[in-house]
């Protein structure tokens, strides 16, 4: 529906559309503003701000051509005129757990991290613990007990991955934000109809699990490569390596070929898969009936972990060697790699919604919002069995504040790191490298939301991709000044 009015002295033309399906289906707004020579657009969920995108074009002819370009794409794909306000705001997808009081022995807890919102997002590096929850806070803990960072991001996470040195964040508002830099940046944008589950990423790619049991897979440039259906639904895991991606739903694990999503091999579990793990040589799905398998990368059946509930999360130590599981009744449990269980306790918190291991130490973020580090040597867990535990070291977490994603500082100094210029090539903007000694026929990762045709930035470092073909850039993001 378009509507005519003026900002600013300048008359201004608005279209608003929509695309609303039943039955669970996409719930979006789509919304184009022209003013002059600029074009606005906004977009994202009904009921939501959505995010907000602004193309400079040379004069107001060619403004409404672009405008008009971007309505009929959105018109060919079931978008139609609509009143703002008329449909009201869908709930999104959350994964709900009912969580159990464990009976069993409390394990020994270092620290805890009280986030106050249910967590699924976890990672864990050298430096620092990640934590993300529903209300979309990320924190990162440092293991002496401070914290590093706290923003607020636009949704609900889903969960934290990492790719070599980069830590993302997937939303709720099907966005990931790159959380290296200090302030968080839009760095894929997921096609709206893909109703996210889980993710993972591999040099650059972005693999994507969605409620209807598919797969899809996007470029650097957030641009789809393939989707692919699994014989199941509910696809809550999905790990990728060098040779595939493995995908887990209610019928069980799936194996994808990364050129054209050719299915490597299928692999049945009992009960619905939710939660998966991989190292090396395994891939590791928690299930619905109890258990936790395991498979080759080959797609041979392994050992079956037997627990005492349904298994929401799970870990293992480097090469497999240990396997960690928890439960819905608020247990963890540790097995050997021959799926010999050695110990079970109770979290002293909630359930795990995920978790990772790192240098003899279990890490668990849970349903009550408790991202908590769990002392997993061998002396510690004998001492946890005979009813022995530390004292919990409680941590406060601080107000989470709402960062813009495109607030950016500005320079003139191009000499402190590599100077790069975004462009338009066609009805897209792309960003090359223009510092000496970097191929310009390639493109480089950049935030969604800072492109804008002729504007240069300076960033601290950009590599080249182990794949080849693009550029990717790391650390903190200055505007260069004209």
């Amino acid at each position: 529906m378009a509507s005519k009015r003026t900002t600013g002295g300048t008359p201004s033309e608005k279209t608003y559309l929509e695309l609303s399906e039943d039955g669970g289906g996409s719930h979006k707004f789509y919304e184009v503003t022209v003013a002059g020579a600029t074009v606005t657009i906004r977009y994202g969920r009904i009921g939501d701000a959505g995010q907000t995108q602004e193309q400079k074009l040379k004069n107001a002819d060619e403004a409404k051509a672009f405008a008009q370009k971007k309505i009929n794409e959105k018109a060919k794909k079931g978008y139609a005129p609509a009143v703002m306000g008329e449909r009201q705001k869908r709930s999104v997808t959350r994964r709900q757990i009912v969580s159990k009081p464990s009976t069993a022995k409390r394990a020994p807890v270092l620290w805890k991290f009280e986030s106050k919102s249910p967590a699924y997002g976890i990672y864990i590096d050298e430096k620092l613990c990640w934590v993300g929850n529903e209300a979309g806070e990320v924190h990162a803990v440092a293991q002496s007990g401070t914290v590093e960072a706290s923003f607020k991001l636009p949704d609900g996470v889903k969960c934290i991955i990492a790719d070599e040195d980069w830590r993302y964040a997937g939303c709720d508002d099907g966005n990931v934000y790159d959380l290296g830099s200090g302030v968080p940046r839009l760095a894929y944008e997921i096609d709206k109809d893909v109703n996210i589950y889980w993710l993972d990423i591999h040099e650059g790619t972005l693999c994507v699990s969605d409620d209807a049991g598919g797969v899809t897979l996007f470029d650097h440039e957030s641009e789809t490569r393939w989707k692919k259906k699994s014989k199941g639904q509910s696809g809550w895991m999905v790990r990728a390596d060098a040779s595939g991606i493995y995908h887990g739903h209610s019928s069980g694990v799936t194996k994808y070929g990364w050129k054209d999503g050719k299915a490597l091999w299928n692999a049945s579990t009992k009960g619905s898969v939710l939660f998966g793990w991989q190292e090396d040589d395994f891939v590791y799905a928690g299930t619905s009936d109890d258990k936790l398998y395991m498979f080759t990368k080959s797609g041979k059946a392994g050992p079956v972990f037997q627990c005492d509930d349904s298994v929401w999360s799970c870990a293992t130590s480097p090469g497999g060697r240990y396997v960690f599981a928890g439960d819905s009744s608020s247990s963890i449990y540790c097995f050997d790699d021959k799926g010999n269980r050695l110990w079970k306790l109770a979290t002293g918190c909630e359930t795990a919604c995920s978790m990772q291991y790192r240098d003899e130490k279990l890490y668990i973020v849970t349903y009550d919002g408790t991202l908590a580090c769990i002392d997993a040597s061998e002396a510690a867990i004998q001492a946890a069995q005979a009813g022995q535990v530390p004292k919990v070291v409680d941590i406060k977490a601080p107000k989470a504040v709402a960062i813009p994603t495109t607030q950016v500082e500005t320079t003139s100094d191009t000499k402190k790191g590599v100077v790069v210029e975004c462009y338009a090539q066609g009805a897209k903007l792309r960003v090359r490298v223009v510092s000496p000694g970097f191929d310009k026929k390639r493109n480089c990762q950049f935030p969604r939301d800072l492109r804008e045709a002729g504007a240069r930035f300076v960033v601290d470092e950009v590599r080249e991709s182990k794949t080849g073909g693009f550029y990717r850039a790391l650390g903190k993001i200055r505007k260069l000044e004209n």
